[in-house]
């Protein structure tokens, strides 16, 4: 096992109770260990955003770029969003 440091971290009663539960029902052997994979999806999730920022919004960068005729413009977004809102209120009073 790699070298432990020690932190004193404050926590919200929510997260401190959400931590405590899961010691006590086994989930985990200590709160050390909830921290621990807790950190380990963070990194998780945060390695996931790099991963598609470099394999996916660059490539879509690049090809914008390259033909800008492929972008749609803001007003024609906005339109499209504003009638699909609508169009969602209607079916949600009709149901």
């Amino acid at each position: 096992m790699a070298a432990v440091e020690k932190r004193t971290v404050s926590l919200p009663a929510e997260q401190a109770s959400y931590i405590d539960a899961q010691v006590a029902t086994g989930t985990y052997a200590s709160a050390s260990e909830v921290v621990r994979a807790g950190l380990r999806a963070l990194q998780e999730r945060d390695a996931a955003v790099e991963r598609w920022l470099r394999e996916e919004v660059v490539l879509t960068y690049d090809a914008m770029q390259t033909d800008p005729s492929r972008a749609i413009p803001a007003t024609r977004v906005l339109q499209n969003l504003r009638e699909h809102h609508a169009k969602r209120l209607r079916a949600k009073r009709g149901a």
